[in-house]
């Protein structure tokens, strides 16, 4: 199975979701977090520093319970950022008969 590169906005995305599961340990070992959340501290450090971009629904579900953290907190702070403009259609050229 060949897996599909990720867009820059999925990848951008992965940043978000990293940079707000930092702030939100805080001073709480990444091991504790992980423990906590069920998953293993290996996955939690790829998930922050956007290693893992795309986690599983489950894995982020998990963190959020760990880290007192609503999904919709979590959507609304890596769905947030400036919005990437679609690139522009070329206009249709008129055929000349």
């Amino acid at each position: 199975m060949v897996r599909t590169p990720l867009t820059p906005e999925e990848r951008l995305r992965g940043e978000r979701l990293g940079a707000l599961l930092r702030a939100a340990r805080g001073e709480r070992s990444m091991a504790a977090v992980a423990a906590s959340a069920g998953i293993s501290a290996e996955t939690l450090r790829k998930i922050e520093t956007g290693r893992a971009p795309t986690p599983a629904f489950f894995t982020v579900a998990a963190l959020a319970g760990a880290l007192g953290l609503s999904l919709d907190e979590i959507l609304g702070s890596c769905a947030a950022g400036p919005a990437v403009a679609p690139a522009p259609v070329p206009a249709a050229v008129p055929l000349i008969a």
